[in-house]
């Protein structure tokens, strides 16, 4: 596998479009869904999501560190919501002291890193003996293929392979979940597969803003989010349905050894 070269998300960041549209995927609301079935009802201590780009799994909160390499993408997420805390940092360099928090969430990001053991004892470093870390990844190496690479995958992961990397740097797995199944897949592979059709549909800069104006429409914005709200029903199903080998995302909650 060759690993993707360049920064894409800076280019995503950048786009209006891709700002507006992000939070409404079918994917990304069902993931964040699963991720805060996992959270305590009641969250008195300091939270961090790594690498929380424009999406972040958690409701906005002044309990919320925020942390992500891109200066944009927190920009961006800070002038949306406002409340929380924000820092930029390197996921494999946080700049936290150890054991700052109960509670880490990883959602979509290890698979963005050259090398994730670093990251994840990072990760396993700031948190307290006992706390939570709630994290989601791309599953099945099998898998990998044009979409994974469109969106700057390193690599996708078996399940068995996280559970140990997750052990090795302390955290013990207590809970896995199936987040989305077979049909994620094939819709995002077809979806990327139009993305070259899109692209020469583009007839000079003219004919670009006239797009982007029209996907600022409010009716079009509401339309997408209530398409991709209908859309979670059968993708949520289908990861109900197949066995958690066929799944395509996997949620893994692990607790830091005392």
């Amino acid at each position: 596998m060759t690993p993707p070269s360049g920064n894409r998300f800076e280019d995503f960041f950048a786009d209006d479009a891709y700002v507006l549209l992000k939070n409404h995927l079918y994917n990304y609301l069902l993931r964040r869904r699963a991720v805060r079935k996992c959270l305590p009802a009641e969250m008195g201590e300091l939270v961090l999501e790594v690498g929380s780009g424009l999406s972040p799994m958690t409701e906005a909160s002044d309990r919320i560190v925020y942390s992500e390499l891109s200066f944009p993408a927190l920009r961006t997420l800070k002038s949306r919501q406002g409340r929380g805390i924000y820092v930029v940092a390197d996921a494999v360099r946080l700049p936290f002291k150890s054991g700052s928090f109960s509670q880490v969430i990883c959602s979509e990001v290890l698979e963005h890193l050259p090398e994730d053991g670093p990251a994840l004892h990072e990760i396993a470093s700031v948190m307290k003996p006992g706390g939570s870390l709630i994290l989601t990844f791309p599953h099945r190496r099998s898998y990998f293929a044009g979409d994974d690479r469109f969106v700057n995958h390193f690599r996708r992961y078996e399940l068995e392979e996280m559970i140990t990397n997750l052990a090795e740097a302390g955290l013990k797995t207590v809970e896995i979940q199936k987040v989305l199944g077979p049909l994620e897949k094939i819709t995002m592979l077809s979806v990327i597969s139009l993305t070259p059709l899109f692209n020469r549909s583009q007839n000079g800069k003219q004919e670009e803003k006239r797009n982007q104006k029209a996907l600022s429409s409010g009716f079009l914005i509401t339309l997408f989010g209530w398409l991709n709200r209908l859309y979670c029903i059968p993708v949520w199903l289908d990861a109900r349905l197949f066995p958690r080998s066929l799944a395509t995302v996997l949620l893994i909650r692990a607790v830091k050894q005392q």
